[in-house]
């Protein structure tokens, strides 16, 4: 048993804002749990693999059967508590990052440091900056554009925001 699990599309993943100043803005791109879910789905079928959660969602194994073997083969992570639902986002992150394991989403990690400069106060209003406490924070939604993966490698990256203006490019040799 070999699976190749494909790359993930443009609208299978999502940024998220990492750090924000009133200088610029940095994100990360991450895949959520449905997308594992879908490629397990499409690449094993949907009767050919399942998830259990242990150490109180913590762990998550994903296991798949190897039809060669008559066997289950499993790959298991560790998760972290999420902010809004610390149960669910332990579960989620624990699954996800199983699926790192078997290869669902890997190329992510090659995402190149996503800095988008707020140069001048237009820009800074552009993204709707809100400072609270000594604190940025921003209405603005980022989605990735375009993407281009060779060997689980990110070779090609644009980003815009939810105005559609792209405010992040990145291109391997660039």
């Amino acid at each position: 048993m070999e699976y190749m699990f494909r790359d993930l599309k443009e609208n299978e993943i999502d940024c998220r804002v990492s750090t924000i100043n009133d200088e610029f803005l940095t994100l990360l791109l991450y895949k959520d749990a449905r997308v594992d879910m879908d490629i397990l789905d499409e690449t094993v079928g949907a009767k050919n693999w399942q998830r259990k959660h242990i150490r109180d969602n913590a762990n998550c194994i994903i296991e798949i059967w190897d039809e060669d073997k008559k066997q289950w083969i499993c790959k298991e992570d560790t998760g972290k508590e999420s902010f809004s639902e610390a149960e669910k986002g332990l579960a989620s992150d624990s699954f996800k990052r199983a699926g790192f394991n078997w290869g669902i989403g890997r190329e992510l990690y090659t995402a190149p440091f996503i800095c988008i400069p707020l140069k001048d106060k237009e820009q800074q209003d552009n993204f709707v900056l809100k400072e609270k406490n000594g604190k940025y924070s921003t209405n603005t939604k980022f989605i990735v554009e375009k993407i281009q993966i060779v060997d689980k490698r990110i070779t090609g990256l644009s980003i815009k925001n939810n105005k559609g203006k792209r405010v992040f490019v990145y291109k391997v040799g660039e």
